[in-house]
């Protein structure tokens, strides 16, 4: 899943049960990478998020389908 700024469900997700601040998510946001990888990948490899705040991520995102 790739995210845009518009999907607000998951940042309020992110900063309410992960605990990120807008300046984590902004630092991802603006990558040119977000475009060809998953945005919980992209929070993993900057090392915002470790791997079971990733698997939460993953969880919820599953969930929402």
């Amino acid at each position: 899943m790739i995210i845009y700024g518009s999907d607000t469900r998951l940042i309020n997700f992110l900063q309410s049960e992960i605990e990120l601040s807008t300046a984590d998510i902004t630092v991802v946001l603006r990558h040119p990478e977000l475009k060809n990888a998953p945005f919980p990948m992209l929070l993993w490899q900057y090392g915002l998020v470790d791997i079971e705040q990733l698997g939460k991520i993953f969880d919820w995102l599953e969930r929402q389908v």
